[in-house]
């Protein structure tokens, strides 16, 4: 059965190709369907709607003028861009590594998983950290520990690719997902505003499950399991990925950590007074949409990996001047070349999608068919998760997937009264839970090298075998707390709700 998910998922063209496809798609069914009167009409002004046709020569000739702003005001693209940034100066000067590192010593061999687990998690905050630092430092400390190395790199994969989406510090992929979603709302509703921390509190709240949960399995099942099966065939040299702090690393994590203090009291300074220009003018508010704070998360997410990680780099000697801070941004943005050339073609698709009115006619009918249908909400949003899991065997990008769902799904949702936020809780659920067990995750087979490094015989059903369990217990663990959050009404995140429209 794996073999032929994976032979399905490779005759899949590149996402690039993928949205190059649907863009055509949708300017075929928009000229066939544009003469057919449905007798379905729009949510907000009552009017019938109708199809526009995207291949006629007007249109035509609107698609070629707006293709250059159709992508630069593409949401999603500067607010990653712009957040990278920071980050990047930060994993350039060695400051994410070194943390990282640090974190990863100072514990014991009875707290290792829960540890590895945590920085996993944090990892988040950097892009591809996790992967390329803290799976292999995590196999090396489990076996310096006398425990088996692949269950440290289960343990790590399982926090940083498995529980992708939960975690307790604001990252990148929080306004990414925001972004997306907001766009794809905007079809139903212009005016829709999202939060990029709308899903934050119930994230935070996902990181313990994904802790407690990865710990448990750790210890009581796939180690155990791994001591009987895969015996250790190959050791690699000692401090081999984890050599000590010299003592200028040490140094410059303590002035980052006191510069990173340090920037958030001025923060928080500015935001206490009564009269802040960061509080909503109208109401004072700080977690308001009119209040500026809210719009300036993405560059402080910025300025907030810059600072420490420009004082890590001077300290440490990593940074000597300018040119050093320029090159990490650059970096980051040399990382991120994929993703701009996916996002163009992405932004056009979305851009066709909503023009055509395809969007609204399909949330209008599919949210008719899911009424007639009667199912709960719960059971809606179960559907979701199920769906989003499915998907991901295939597709392995995060955004990927949420820009070609997202459109169809945010609606279709809001159509039955189910808010936006919640329904992009229920993807990140789906998304993360599925990443572990599919080959086709574009740091898969680098994990499987991992692996080698300490059974020779590992391969890509061993790692399967190793991260199924984690998957399937996140995927059922997750979902029954986001069942759980939904029941007692805790909030998701900043001004997110349950249902639309919000009635806060």
């Amino acid at each position: 059965m794996l073999q032929r998910i994976e032979r399905l998922g490779n005759r899949l063209p590149d996402p690039v190709l993928l949205f190059l496809l649907l863009l055509i798609a949708v300017w075929l069914l928009s000229a066939a369907l544009a003469p057919v009167d449905f007798a379905a009409q729009h949510p907000q002004t009552g009017a019938a709607i109708k199809i526009v046709n995207l291949l006629t020569g007007a249109e035509l000739v609107r698609f070629l003028t707006d293709m250059v702003p159709v992508f630069t005001a593409f949401a999603p693209l500067g607010i990653v861009l712009v957040a990278l940034l920071g980050v990047g100066v930060a994993e350039h000067s060695g400051l994410i590594a070194a943390g990282l590192r640090k974190l990863l010593s100072l514990t014991t061999a009875r707290w290792l998983t829960p540890i590895v687990m945590l920085v996993a998690i944090i990892s988040h905050t950097a892009a591809d950290a996790g992967y390329v630092v803290v799976i292999p430092l995590a196999a090396v400390i489990f076996h310096a520990a006398g425990r088996h190395p692949l269950a440290g790199i289960a343990a790590a994969f399982a926090g940083v690719s498995g529980g992708f989406s939960a975690n307790f510090i604001p990252s990148a992929l929080d306004p990414l997902l925001q972004g997306i979603t907001q766009e794809a709302g905007r079809v139903l509703d212009p005016g829709l505003l999202v939060n990029p921390l709308c899903n934050w509190f119930f994230m935070s709240t996902s990181s313990l499950l994904v802790i407690g949960l990865g710990w448990w399995l750790t210890d009581r099942v796939v180690e155990p399991w791994l001591t009987r099966t895969n015996p250790v065939t190959d050791n690699p040299a000692d401090g081999t990925g984890l050599t000590p702090l010299a003592s200028r690393e040490q140094r410059g994590l303590w002035w980052a950590a006191i510069s990173l203090v340090l920037s958030l009291a001025l923060l928080l300074a500015a935001i206490l007074p009564a009269g802040s220009p960061l509080r909503d003018p109208a109401t004072g508010a700080v977690a308001s949409f009119g209040a500026p704070l809210m719009h300036a998360i993405v560059p402080l997410i910025f300025v907030l990996f810059l600072i420490p990680g420009v004082t890590y780099g001077i300290v440490a000697g990593s940074i000597r001047g300018h040119r050093d801070v320029v090159a990490g941004m650059s970096r980051a943005m040399e990382s991120m070349g994929y993703y701009i050339v996916m996002a163009f073609f992405a932004a056009q698709f979305i851009a066709a999608f909503s023009h055509s009115n395809l969007g609204i006619l399909l949330a209008v009918s599919g949210a008719d068919g899911l009424s007639s249908l009667r199912l709960s909400p719960q059971l809606t949003i179960v559907g979701i998760i199920l769906l989003s899991a499915f998907i991901n065997l295939f597709v392995g990008s995060a955004s990927a997937k949420w820009l070609l769902i997202a459109p169809i799904f945010v609606p279709m949702l809001m159509q039955l009264g189910i808010a936006p936020e919640l329904t992009q809780a229920a993807y990140r659920i789906g998304d993360s839970s599925a990443n572990i067990v599919t080959p086709l995750m574009p740091y898969f087979p680098l994990v499987v090298v991992f692996c080698r490094r300490y059974v020779s015989s590992a391969g890509i059903g061993t790692l399967i075998a190793i991260m199924l369990p984690y998957a399937l217990a996140f995927l059922l663990g997750w979902t029954l707390l986001l069942l759980g959050y939904w029941a007692l009404g805790l909030p998701l995140g900043l001004q997110a709700g349950y249902v639309y429209p919000n009635p806060g």
